[in-house]
């Protein structure tokens, strides 16, 4: 039988290849507290890759970034109660609105590109337009949503938005200019092990309003403004040194990681021409795996894909099942819109292995297991069909 294929395999940059500067730490002293080491990954953030100095902030994850820049925008809509953002993410998105005693305002999504629905999130601004603290629009799966769109949708509305680009470090525009930047909201990005630009934990926060760098720099700090003084809210959000100079180890490969990655996405959509893929959105996407819809043929459940695949050795998943408006914490208080585009993909959507090492031939062999297990239903509800009609 073929090697197994996993459905996911990080690729973290190895301690052991970083003791010399595992040592500099050491012997510095310094392991927290916005170190030189984090200090030299900030500036590279800023400089080398969003091409604006000082407009980067680390966090030890990317949920707490999350909260640190909800807090921080909303601080002019003290009276609002709600976050807009689409029913079709990730739970952390809903949990960081809860933990700023907010409540989600769930949007639909866009049928062929899976990100927020702007006709939606229009019918919810209408009804609910005073009651909306601020907009948090995901960037789904590394897509590029429309920056300009939602800096025009805010100066309309005056309703402040941050962006969940979570796993869009990579993601670059048809210009080739990384996505994010230049942004003048804040955008926030995640260093998980699961993402291409993953160093086990982590986040940072991309602003070109250098104010809100530094105030939410503060905010991570216990909101200390002077030594041990808070006049801000505050947290612990703080990145180590050693994740930071994990970080400075993986900004030397995440690029080519990223570029291969699209190159298999390219093989994924070759060798499954009848499967639904996300439309793209950007010059690049950072794929943290392959995110598909089964042809309209498939008579079996998703689960049955999945088992079909794990028994032929190849790891998949669903995502985002169930969607926000279906976990049961969130399901008995979250208001929503219509959510029939997002009620159809996150009842069908499959993730396919995409990761660094991955080969060619493993992608072949996981299409053709999969399109094996897509005519076997198509071919089980032909047989039932004709059993009936016998």
């Amino acid at each position: 039988m073929p090697d197994p294929v996993p459905f996911l395999r990080p690729n973290v940059p190895r301690l052991s290849d970083m003791v010399d500067g595992l040592r500099m730490i050491e012997e510095s002293g310094v392991f927290t507290n916005n170190g030189p080491v984090n200090a030299r990954l900030e500036a590279s953030l800023s400089d080398d890759v969003f091409g604006h100095p000082e407009s980067v902030v680390t966090c030890c994850n990317a949920t707490i970034a999350l909260m640190l820049a909800m807090k921080d925008v909303i601080r002019t809509r003290r009276r609002a109660r709600y976050v807009l953002m689409p029913s079709f993410t990730f739970a952390a998105a809903a949990q960081a609105a809860e933990w700023l005693r907010l409540t989600p305002l769930l949007c639909d999504i866009e049928p062929d590109s899976w990100t927020p629905c702007a006709a939606s999130e229009e019918r919810l601004i209408a009804r609910h337009g005073d009651d909306i603290a601020l907009i948090l629009p995901y960037a789904t799966f590394g897509a590029a949503i429309d920056l300009g769109r939602y800096a025009a949708l805010s100066r309309r509305t005056g309703i402040p938005v941050v962006v969940d680009a979570a796993a869009s470090m990579g993601t670059t525009l048809p210009s080739g200019r990384p996505f994010g930047a230049g942004a003048p909201c804040p955008v926030i990005f995640s260093m998980h092990a699961t993402k291409v630009f993953g160093i086990g934990e982590g986040g940072f926060i991309h602003c070109a309003d250098t104010d809100v760098v530094e105030r939410i720099r503060r905010m991570a700090n216990f909101g200390f403004e002077a030594p041990r003084v808070a006049s801000l809210p505050g947290l612990n959000g703080k990145l180590s040194e050693v994740a930071a100079l994990i970080a400075l180890e993986k900004l030397k490969t995440y690029v080519d990681a990223t570029e291969r990655r699209v190159q298999l996405a390219a093989l994924y959509r070759q060798e499954l021409p009848d499967w639904q893929f996300q439309a793209p959105t950007a010059g690049r996407q950072a794929h943290a795996m392959m995110p598909v819809l089964p042809p309209d043929s498939f008579a079996g459940s998703r689960q049955s894909l999945i088992d079909g695949l794990a028994e032929a050795g190849i790891g998949s998943a669903a995502y985002f099942a169930p969607h926000l408006a279906q976990h049961p914490h969130l399901a008995r208080h979250v208001v929503s819109d219509a959510l029939r585009v997002t009620d159809h993909v996150s009842s069908r959507l499959v993730g396919l292995p995409l990761w660094d090492g991955l080969t060619d031939e493993a992608v072949r062999r996981i299409c053709r297991e999969a399109r094996a297990l897509v005519e076997l239903g198509a071919g089980m509800r032909h047989f039932i069909r004709k059993a009936k009609l016998a």
